[in-house]
């Protein structure tokens, strides 16, 4: 039986036909999401700091209790819209603490309204090395795909997404509205007590000392390295090992030891990448490059 299983792609189609062997069969539990007033999304673009914003999230709303590390996939308990119907889960299944939060990679367009929105933004380069390393060696067979070859993967946003360029310039449009809390990457974790406050505002948990030293602890690279199998795409692993014969014990996990660096990036893509926002993102902003984008994006929260 093994043995037919589709098994890790070689190729950017294959990818594709890995993910629509993953999506067969019956789906026996699951129900689509269903708004509640005071959700949360957590909405970064893919490899942008979703999953910090997903464990800093978990911490602060449980933190009165102590925090909760209890999950064996973070997200079960911010749990993902787009792959919900991929996983036969229930969307409106109860979750640990108030309020309730939900991870997406989505532009603002797409999501409900009226609810409360976390972005933090990354710059595109990074992304595209992160994104590269998080597929390598998982839904892809390692080194079968070269960094020249990814670009339609990284365009496709994950699953649900949209491309880097309409998500950013939809939340870039947010970024002064009381409902949005849109942050860079970089100012999040350089900045992150402050980071937390402001989290911690927009969704109106009571934060004390004790639960900000609590939420500055295991949001460090150091303590999610540790307990990195609960940011690992665990019940994806699963499905896929289950439906596709790509085994669980594959590298999947979000929490390298290491960050992600643009100097990785073959000059080729860079330019793509440079053209890109040359022609979508400077017209509609007025920032040339990311660093500038950045820098407006930090000034409205300041020094933390």
């Amino acid at each position: 039986m093994s043995s037919e299983k589709i098994g890790q792609a070689r190729t950017i189609e294959g990818f594709g036909e890995v993910m629509g062997a993953a999506s067969q069969g019956e789906r026996p539990n699951h129900r689509p999401y269903e708004p509640q007033t005071g959700d949360t999304f957590i909405t970064s673009w893919a490899k942008s700091g979703t999953t910090l914003m997903q464990q800093m999230f978990h911490q602060l709303r449980t933190g009165a209790d102590g925090g909760d590390m209890q999950f064996d996939d973070i997200s079960r308990v911010v749990p993902w819209d787009d792959t919900a119907y991929l996983l036969d889960f229930d969307m409106n299944s109860e979750q640990p603490a108030a309020p309730r939060g939900f991870k997406s990679h989505r532009e603002y367009e797409r999501l409900p309204r009226r609810m409360r929105y976390v972005v933090t933004v990354r710059d595109p380069k990074e992304t595209f090395v992160s994104f590269y390393r998080f597929i390598d060696g998982w839904h892809l067979e390692r080194g079968a795909v070269s960094m020249e070859e990814f670009m339609p993967l990284w365009m496709s946003g994950g699953p649900g997404g949209c491309d880097y360029f309409t998500h950013l310039l939809s939340w870039y449009d947010r970024r002064r509205e009381p409902d949005s809390l849109v942050m860079t990457y970089r100012w999040a974790v350089t900045h992150k007590p402050a980071a937390i406050r402001a989290l911690a505002q927009l969704c109106e948990i009571e934060l004390t000392p004790e639960i900000e030293a609590l939420v500055m602890q295991r949001t460090t690279r150091e303590f999610m390295h540790e307990h990195k199998d609960k940011f690992d795409d665990g019940m994806i692993c699963r499905v896929l090992d289950e439906k596709c014969g790509i085994p669980a014990a594959s590298d999947s996990s979000k929490v390298q030891s290491s960050g992600s660096s643009a100097d990785a990036l073959p000059g080729s893509v860079a330019q793509a990448i440079d053209a890109l926002w040359s022609e979508r993102v400077e017209p509609a902003t007025g920032h040339a490059d990311f660093a500038s984008l950045a820098a407006e994006v930090d000034a409205i929260h300041g020094a933390g």
